[in-house]
């Protein structure tokens, strides 16, 4: 005995039956994204240009409502905490790590300013000790004039 199809269909057409039938149990398993169903609903009925369409209209579905308190459950709200802890506690590392470098290059500067500082100040020392020797040689080789005269 073979399964007929309404249509007169037997045998070979039952395993496309079957196949079928196995598809519509993999859709009803599937759990469609809800903040993604939400959103591609509003999208979609704001693009409507004033057309009422009754499938994507988010007023006239009851499953909207349900759609925004799903999103306020506890689950949510603590794994929308932990989400934003994790990106804080990432972001504060990163801030350190910029920190670290930012004090790094501060003391180098800081280091290569004082060097530079170090080094004027012998050169304005040793420059002031010339100074002095020039004007004492200029002093002393001055012809001495008679205040007689």
């Amino acid at each position: 005995m073979s399964l007929q199809r309404p249509n007169g269909n037997s045998g070979s057409s039952s395993s496309h039956k079957k196949h079928k039938t196995e598809e519509s149990d993999e859709e009803l398993l599937m759990v469609p994204d809800m903040e993604v169903a939400g959103s591609t609903c509003v999208l979609s009925s704001s693009a409507d240009d004033g057309v009422n369409n009754p499938e994507l209209d988010p007023t006239q579905n009851g499953v909207s409502t349900a759609k925004r308190r799903r999103g306020r459950n506890p689950v949510d709200k603590e794994y929308r905490s932990l989400k934003r802890l994790l990106r804080n506690r990432v972001s504060a590392q990163q801030a350190r790590e910029r920190k670290k470098v930012y004090v790094s290059d501060l003391e180098s500067r800081a280091n290569e300013l004082q060097n530079n500082n170090d080094q004027l100040e012998e050169k304005i020392s040793t420059l002031t000790n010339e100074n002095t020797m020039l004007r004492k040689m200029l002093i002393n080789t001055r012809p001495k004039t008679d205040d007689n005269h």
